[in-house]
């Protein structure tokens, strides 16, 4: 079993590899791929050198799966080549998450959609990730009319170059910037650019992504997403209205039940989940499940992981897993 992680060096990249190693993939030979740049340097897996790849050295030592993080227009450009080379390509980026053709997968959800014909695998956006883990199987018990989430995002779902920013400026030091404001301080109401409808693309990822992964175009969403200064991961505040009446002990009981979640909601004590805690973990952590007042059949709950994980790098491994676990690969 040969995997290829392209993108191998960037911020998600090393994660995939760190996950790898977690998890005991089954893999006998590991290609890791950059850019040019870095062709023909090493990188460290496991206590062992491997060298850095081109794209064309990857395709031709012909790995069985390939693990894409480097990009949209890389991925439009390179995957159909890796996938014409019978190569499985699980992609990371945008680049086809909303291709009819192509499926957007979280493996809790919809792994059983795949088979060995699908040759580019969709991973989807990190924080529509955590969000349908935990809102499938209340949409399954009560369905889901409709949904308003807000998100108060890391920094780290921007990249190395953010992290740099918001470091430099807790010290006092001028750096490049990767966002137009500082961030440390701050709170910046813009992920992506903006769209002609006034949101931006992060968010409508958000609306488009739910739908097609639940499988399920009757469910309305509206989404504002929001830069802050951490890193653990991302965290979201969501208002759930749903065709059926509720019990929230049963909701507690359904997130106590529902495999990658942790269910952390216990206010007297000030528990609930927050993103220095779900760092570097894979499951999704729910609480501050409560009851919407203001209208009837309506759920408020928060949702917090890391986006480098499970909503990164561990779904696309665990898409890998499930691909080699039933032999489509």
């Amino acid at each position: 079993m040969k995997i290829a992680v392209v993108g191998a060096t960037g911020l998600v990249g090393t994660k995939m590899l760190e996950v790898l190693s977690e998890r005991n993939f089954p893999l006998t030979d590991l290609i890791p791929v950059a850019s040019e740049r870095s062709v023909g340097k090493d990188i460290s897996f496991k206590g062992k050198n491997y060298r850095v790849h081109s794209m064309a050295e990857a395709i031709a030592a012909k790995p069985q799966i390939a693990l894409f993080s480097a990009g949209g227009s890389t991925s439009l450009e390179w995957a159909p080549k890796f996938a014409e080379a019978g190569i499985t390509v699980i992609d990371n980026s945008s680049a086809w998450r909303m291709d009819p053709t192509k499926k957007l997968i979280v493996p809790e959800i919809n792994a059983n959609e795949l088979t060995a014909s699908d040759k580019i695998i969709a991973n989807p956006n990190c924080s529509t990730i955590q969000m349908v883990v935990a809102l499938n199987p209340l949409h399954k018990t009560y369905k889901i009319r409709r949904v308003v989430v807000s998100t108060y995002q890391s920094v780290t779902g921007t990249g190395v170059k953010a992290v740099d920013q918001l470091m430099n400026e807790r010290v006092g030091k001028a750096g490049e910037m990767a966002y137009k404001y500082k961030i440390d301080l701050n709170v910046i109401p813009q992920i992506d650019v903006f769209t002609e409808n006034g949101y931006t693309k992060e968010e409508m990822k958000m609306v488009n992504e739910t739908k097609k992964i639940m499988g399920d175009d009757s469910i309305r969403l509206t989404a504002t997403t929001v830069r802050i200064p951490v890193m653990g991961g991302h965290s979201e505040s969501v208002n759930i209205e749903f065709e059926k009446e509720f019990d929230v002990k049963e909701v507690f009981a359904l997130m106590r039940n529902t495999p990658g979640v942790v269910l952390e909601d216990d206010v007297a004590n000030q528990v609930y989940p927050m993103p220095m805690n779900a760092h570097n973990r894979d499951e999704v952590f729910v609480g501050r499940i409560r009851r919407d007042e203001s209208q009837p059949k309506t759920l408020n709950m928060w949702i917090v992981s890391d986006n480098l994980r499970k909503g990164a790098a561990t779904n696309a491994i665990q898409i890998a897993e499930y691909l080699v676990e039933n032999k489509l690969v």
